[in-house]
């Protein structure tokens, strides 16, 4: 892989967790600054990996385990080599969405599926590509849930299935705590703005 010149930054969390208002508020910021901002989801973000969006989270067709984690692995690679790698070594500012550290949470941990073979697998699929900061907004399962008014196939699964994954999210920041910053998703929008921001230029700058 070439040297990067630009910041691969990655938003996660539990459902509800507020993910896609402080995305949009974090692009907001970094276009003020007069930064060059991409920004992206998983799994989705380029062609290809929108139809495999569709197949694993709208439609009915039951998907084994195994399956599901190799849906998300071929977005993923689509994903990367043909819009996230190429943003970030233009210079680029990527906001992505979603990313690893889901599958890991999710197939991972809640699925039960090994995590060192979704660690080997992820890192194939994503060329070795990690993100520079990763902001975990976490909140309880309850309050993410009650958030939710439309539920996808992931977030229609069960009490317990969502707390193995805010599980797993934790345990992958303790893990990681200079990539991973902890954000509390349950203050209000403002109070997690700036949260991230503050961790955002502790890793880019002012």
């Amino acid at each position: 892989m070439t040297a990067r010149r630009g910041w691969f930054i990655t938003l996660e969390g539990p459902e509800g967790c507020g993910k896609t208002t402080q995305f949009e508020l974090l692009a907001q910021w970094f276009r003020e600054r007069g930064d060059d901002v991409l920004t992206t989801i998983e799994p989705g973000g380029e062609p290809v990996a929108e139809t495999i969006r569709r197949m694993l989270l709208h439609d009915d067709d039951p998907l084994t385990a195994r399956t599901e984690l190799l849906l998300y692995l071929a977005a993923r690679a689509q994903h990367v080599e043909r819009v996230i790698l190429p943003a970030v070594e233009s210079g680029a500012v990527v906001i992505c969405a979603r990313f690893s550290d889901s599958t890991l949470a999710y197939q991972g941990y809640a699925r039960g599926l090994d995590i060192e073979f979704i660690r080997r697998a992820n890192d194939f699929a994503t060329a070795g590509l990690a993100p520079d900061l990763t902001l975990l907004i976490d909140c309880s399962v309850e309050l993410g849930l009650e958030r939710q008014q439309m539920r996808n196939r992931m977030e229609a699964e069960s009490l317990e299935f969502h707390r193995k994954v805010r599980h797993g999210f934790l345990q992958l920041a303790k893990e990681e705590p200079d990539r991973i910053k902890v954000i509390d998703g349950a203050a209000d929008i403002e109070t997690v703005r700036r949260s991230i921001i503050a961790a955002v230029e502790g890793c880019v700058g002012k």
